[in-house]
């Protein structure tokens, strides 16, 4: 066998999530059912992380296994190209070979989320579904404040929805930095991995704090807490992003300039 590690790009409006179900198309499905036509060989591919509904990609990391040798710069093409056909919103964006070693989850170091919120009066036009609107206005230097409460290594029972798979709640957050550019508010958020809801649930709970609705101590009592009743609302999947995966060997990055291990519920 041959494996392949690939870099996906996609819109998960669409999509039931990431994982292949019964109850509507995936990510993943789509991306099995090219790979079926590009080389006959049905395969079961393995993500980096699992997105929710409704959840977009950047750089998703996958690998497959396939029966014969490829260059990678035909099956790129020929994926796409299968992808295209089939009116699939999934692009492969870089293809390259594999050590059997590689696990695309299980060899990832940290995952890097975004998280997109508009704030202004007017609605979205071209950015719907694409980023959450919010008509109020939001101070992003109070979220930031709030969001360094979450940052280090917690457990994130508030945070984490009530049907998480994960053995435990406590993770590691690397990162959670809140900026602003016009009327666009970016959450960045870096972990080696994830917990269901855990980085829509810290967007729907910052929003509060934007709002001057919460302070960054009433975040951090919410943390705290423990308790999911504690959290705020969580946040919709359109502003939520899968940017980047890291690896030992190399950083796995669409764009650098911009910037989910029990990865069982990486379904941020």
């Amino acid at each position: 066998m041959f494996r392949y590690r690939m870099i996906v790009e996609y819109d998960g409006s669409q999509y039931v999530g990431w994982q292949r179900q019964e109850n509507g198309p995936s990510v993943q499905g789509a991306i099995e059912k090219a790979i079926l036509s590009a080389s006959g060989d049905v395969v079961s591919i393995r993500g980096a992380g699992r997105t929710d509904s409704g959840v977009h990609a950047m750089g998703q990391v996958v690998h497959a296994d396939l029966s014969r040798e490829w260059s990678p710069f035909k099956l790129q093409n020929a994926l796409n190209a299968h992808l295209r056909l089939a009116g699939e919103r999934v692009a492969i964006l870089d293809v390259t070979s594999a050590s059997e070693f590689f696990d695309a989850r299980f060899s990832a170091l940290r995952r890097h989320y975004l998280y997109r919120i508009i704030s202004r009066r007017a609605p979205l036009a071209l950015e719907a579904g694409k980023a959450w609107f919010v008509a109020k206005t939001m101070d992003h230097e109070v979220m930031h404040a709030a969001a360094q409460t979450l940052v280090g290594k917690h457990d994130f029972t508030t945070f984490r929805s009530a049907h998480c798979q994960a053995n435990s709640p406590v993770r590691t957050l690397d990162r959670l930095d809140v900026t602003r550019s016009g009327d666009l508010i970016e959450i960045r958020a870096t972990a080696q991995s994830f917990l269901h809801n855990q980085i829509r649930s810290f967007a729907g709970t910052l929003k509060l704090a934007g709002e001057g609705r919460w302070t960054p101590d009433d975040v951090r009592a919410a943390l705290e807490a423990r308790d999911r009743k504690a959290c705020g609302p969580v946040a919709p999947p359109d502003g939520l992003y899968f940017m980047q995966v890291d690896y030992p060997d190399v950083i796995v990055d669409r764009r650098q300039e911009t910037e989910t291990t029990d990865d069982d519920d990486d379904l941020s």
